[in-house]
């Protein structure tokens, strides 16, 4: 495992983090203990920086995380967790007011939460989980976490971009108010990389950059076949992001890019999760995953190779930001 800096921190944090929103169990049906099994073998493995939310199953990922740390005795495992707003804003919104979604009551509260979910004292990371430019023109929220830092309660203090709007951490990335700015990329959203992008902006200020649905929730994995769709719960997180036509349209676009990151990896899964380690500003990348075979196949891609400048290039256009999120 290749660890990196995050940020301006003295946190040294493992390239490959695990992704917790699937052991919440509204990927699909899972099995605490053997989630939490999973989640101790990533730690085996060498990882050592985790993502959660009070969203991911109101609440399951966080208590099945902190079991995993109440059985481990090994080295030091960073959690990042999230608090949601108390309303979100819609997605079709483009400048949403964001005052009044994080007072201080619901921030203290939601921490305390998280700290007994978790079985910590403190929060290494804490992340509001839905980030707009607004905020930066209402700092309540800051202070209330700030505050809560010093209290000894949080240590760091991150945002998690809307979904497919990258730019709008740009000011934010500029004025350094945080530590961690959490963003989708992947081979299908390459914005943040972009000249003048999310990422150039991090560089200056030193932001540490998180990467998140490395594998565009699953379509970039290369185990997708045409009867896949049918083979998900009804109601799960990935039958309603690829319902009606979308599924055909992902898979279709898959299949090309197969063909195109043949001659350099050994699979689509492989190409998707270097892609998202060749930015310099990506501190830590965070897929999903359900198994030890999903923490071995990720953590083999840790080995410091640098990504084929020229499969960069030939990857361009299939830059395709699309939320299908909402």
């Amino acid at each position: 495992m290749h660890y990196r800096s995050f940020g301006k921190t003295d946190w040294m944090v493992s390239e490959i983090a695990f992704g917790g929103w699937q052991i919440g169990g509204t990927w699909g049906d899972v099995d605490d203990e053997e989630s939490i099994s999973t989640l101790l073998h990533s730690y085996e493995s060498g990882i050592n920086f985790v993502d959660t939310a009070e969203l991911y199953g109101s609440g399951r990922s966080e208590t099945v995380i902190g079991e995993s740390l109440r059985r481990w005795n090994g080295n030091k495992i960073y959690v990042a967790t999230k608090v949601q707003p108390l309303r979100w804003p819609d997605p079709d919104d483009d400048a949403p007011l964001m005052r009044g979604r994080y007072p201080e009551w619901y921030l203290r509260e939601s921490v305390e939460i998280a700290l007994s979910r978790l079985g910590v004292e403190r929060l290494d990371l804490l992340q509001l989980h839905c980030w707009a430019p607004d905020l930066l023109h209402s700092l309540d929220w800051l202070e209330t976490l700030n505050a809560l830092r010093l209290e000894g309660k949080v240590d760091r203090i991150g945002v998690s971009i809307r979904d497919y709007r990258p730019d709008e951490g740009i000011d934010l990335a500029k004025l350094d108010l945080v530590t961690s700015v959490q963003v989708i990329f992947n081979i299908f959203e390459q914005r943040p990389a972009l000249a003048g992008g999310l990422f150039e902006a991090c560089a200056v200020s030193g932001m540490a950059g998180i990467a998140r649905v490395p594998l565009d929730s699953g379509s970039l994995s290369g185990a997708w076949n045409p009867a896949t769709y049918a083979s998900w719960e009804v109601g799960s997180v990935p039958y309603e992001l690829f319902r009606n036509e979308r599924f055909g349209e992902t898979l279709a676009k898959a299949e090309e890019l197969k063909k195109i990151v043949a001659p350099y990896y050994s699979s689509l899964a492989e190409a998707a999760m270097r892609y998202s380690l060749s930015s310099p500003q990506i501190s830590t990348v965070i897929p999903g995953m359900r198994n030890p075979k999903n923490v071995d196949r990720n953590v083999a891609y840790s080995d410091g190779q640098p990504f084929a400048s020229e499969l960069i290039e030939k990857l361009r256009e299939f830059n395709w930001p699309r939320n299908y999120y909402k």
